[in-house]
């Protein structure tokens, strides 16, 4: 995974860094104190992609992405997130940890403990203690 530099900011948003590949997208989110607020992760890019979004203020959401391609005879509409069911959170932290040691170590741990913990999700960040 790459991390794409000069990722816009938005005002209002905390601080946020971009990595992708020909798989994954990960987009996390940064609090004042440096901690991650929450991330992103776009899975099966080639496919029939979908995301999962953690924030330690809602939790846990799992969603497809409708790319806007799927009505004949029109012009490709906006991609857009939709309500999606069935996560597989260990093909896709294999698939992730496959690729984790492009990430920085720290994100990288972050976003596979996450999704180790999923669905349970977690109230509190994980910590060393908690890993």
């Amino acid at each position: 995974m790459k991390e794409i530099c000069d990722v816009r900011q938005i005002p209002g948003e905390p601080k946020r860094r971009w990595f992708s590949s020909n798989e994954f997208d990960l987009i996390v989110w940064f609090s004042e104190d440096g901690s991650v607020h929450g991330f992103e992760l776009c899975y099966d890019k080639q496919g029939k992609e979908r995301s999962i979004r953690w924030s330690n203020s809602d939790g846990f959401h799992h969603m497809a992405v409708d790319d806007g391609e799927q009505i004949l005879g029109k012009h490709k509409e906006t991609p857009i997130l939709v309500a999606d069911g069935f996560f597989d959170a260990k093909q896709v932290h294999s698939k992730l940890s496959e690729v984790s040691h492009l990430l920085p170590e720290e994100i990288a741990e972050f976003v596979l403990t996450a999704i180790k913990r999923y669905p349970n999700g977690f109230s509190e960040p994980p910590t060393a203690a908690n890993r």
